[in-house]
């Protein structure tokens, strides 16, 4: 079946009509630095549904972020504008620049990091130089990975971990940083 120019050409100007329409984002309350291959679909991803129910506004990659986006320009802006972090480690989480930038800037920021330590332990995480990084930003990586590592997290084992608990933890840990922020506590 064919369709008619005027046809496509009404289907665009709908389709246009409804994206002028979009709102902007509310501002970010809560950035979610993870590792997508180890947590996205499981920790990083109940984290954004729990935080999004609690009429909080946090940020998630995959579902912030649309086709078209600039990488970089969109991740960087919303840690810039986020109160709060939760870094969510993992077995790979160090092999990938982008959590390591993620957490740099959020580090450098100043702002509050909170780290999930999902089935890793602090000791476990290294920045290991595959050739693709500077000098200078292999020393920015293991700086903030530093910096994370000595900060109270949350630890927690995906198999025998309770997730409800973990939820609930997470959620108390947030909203006493977001509280501890707004009033300038920090």
């Amino acid at each position: 079946m064919q369709r008619s120019p005027a046809l496509v050409r009404n289907f665009l100007r709908q389709g246009s009509n409804q994206i002028l329409t979009v709102k902007s984002h509310p501002p970010c309350d809560v950035f979610i630095n993870h590792r997508g291959i180890d947590t996205k679909r499981t920790v990083a991803g109940l984290l954004f549904y729990h935080f999004s129910r609690l009429n909080l506004h946090p940020f998630l990659d995959s579902k912030n972020m649309k086709p078209g986006d600039k990488l970089f320009d969109k991740i960087d802006a919303a840690i810039h504008k986020c109160k709060v972090g939760v870094a969510v480690f993992s077995p790979h989480y160090c092999e990938s620049y982008f959590c390591l930038h993620e957490l740099a800037l959020l580090m450098e920021s100043k702002k509050r990091v909170i780290p999930v330590f999902c089935n890793v332990k602090p000791s476990q995480l290294k920045v290991r130089d595959n050739g693709t990084c500077s000098p200078d930003e292999l020393k920015r990586f293991s700086w903030a990975l530093e910096e994370a590592k000595y900060t109270v997290g949350l630890p927690f084992d995906s198999c025998k971990g309770n997730w409800s608990e973990f939820l609930k933890e997470a959620s108390h840990a947030v909203l006493q940083n977001l509280v501890e922020v707004e009033e300038g506590a920090y």
